[in-house]
């Protein structure tokens, strides 16, 4: 059976390992998603995944911290900042706009911390040791319990963490890049996405095997990919389903043959394609975690199902294998 929980360094309470995306129209809207969260919370979702590049979500979030006593205290709350907003070109991340950015944040969201604290994006010409003097002083001064890095690649993440561990510090604990059974064949946005998919980054992904920091990962079905809305078979029912940047990233021959094999294994369990991609993912031998879109409350039920599915024997070898 595939866990549902799990444990990050510096934060004090296990978190689901579907944190809920805010990136959906209704929170990005600004409309009211307080019933869909409490939906979500509700059934074991408690680990929810915003960003200061997410303003109105930011504020979704808030609405619903706000709607009942103790809504804070039952989920594990991520926000990011240094997002390159619609310039992604821009690579400027100092430790003031760090600090502006959390301070913004926990004035929005009407809490004094978040428990996860992430660089929406990395900036390779500043230096790691200030990075992470900001963020541990962030972390000092109880505005985060943790904090990561989103887009980073892990020979960042190793050359920050060897400064943090040589100072004392507790370093980054959560790292969210791309992965998924859809692999990333062109940056889907600008600005350096990262992914861990591709024979390219096998050594990123010995990193994290051998490392066990948690990989929080975004586009887990590649942008609705592998959402089982069109068939493998349907090329022009794809480009109607996928936004321009799913086409861009995830649209190509390897990824329709592994939509094909899902097809067939969900065909012969009798579970939706999203299920096998999605326990594709959380049976990595990574620590795999996954951001996970669920803008309609049947999507809260359709996604626990992941957790009661096994796969045959060589059945998820032969995904890999694509």
């Amino acid at each position: 059976m595939i866990s549902r929980t799990v444990s990050i360094k510096g934060v004090d309470k296990p978190a689901h390992r579907m944190f809920f995306g805010t990136a959906i129209p209704v929170m990005l809207e600004g409309g009211d998603a307080n019933a869909l969260i409490s939906t979500a919370v509700d059934a074991g979702f408690n680990a929810i995944d915003t960003a200061r590049g997410y303003a109105r979500a930011e504020e979704s979030v808030a609405r619903w911290l706000k709607a009942a006593p103790g809504n804070r205290d039952r989920i594990v709350l991520l926000t990011k900042c240094c997002d390159m907003f619609g310039d992604r070109t821009q690579k400027v991340v100092t430790a003031e706009r760090i600090r502006k950015e959390i301070d913004e944040s926990l004035k929005i969201l009407g809490t004094d911390h978040v428990d996860v604290f992430l660089l929406h994006r990395d900036d390779p010409t500043y230096p790691v040791s200030e990075y992470i003097e900001t963020l541990e002083a962030l972390r000092k001064e109880g505005k985060c319990l943790a904090y990561g890095g989103s887009n980073w690649r892990h020979e960042r993440l190793a050359e920050a963490n060897a400064y943090a561990a040589a100072h004392g510090y507790q370093g980054m604990t959560l790292s969210s890049p791309h992965y998924g059974l859809a692999e990333q064949v062109r940056d889907p946005w600008g600005g350096d996405c990262v992914t861990a998919t591709g024979a390219a980054m096998e050594s990123a992904r010995a990193w994290y095997r051998e490392t066990r920091m948690p990989l929080l990962a975004y586009s887990s079905l590649g942008r609705g990919f592998f959402s089982g809305a069109f068939k493998s078979s349907d090329i022009e029912g794809a480009k109607k389903v996928l936004d321009e940047v799913a086409q861009r990233g995830y649209l190509c021959d390897a990824n329709l043959k592994r939509l094909a094999r899902a097809e067939e294994i969900a065909a012969t369990h009798g579970v939706a394609v999203a299920t096998v991609a999605m326990a594709y993912l959380l049976t990595d031998p990574m620590n795999t975690l996954a951001v996970v879109s669920m803008p309609f409350p049947e999507l809260v039920q359709a996604n626990l199902k992941v957790f009661d599915f096994e796969f045959a024997p060589g059945e998820r070898e032969s995904l890999a294998a694509i």
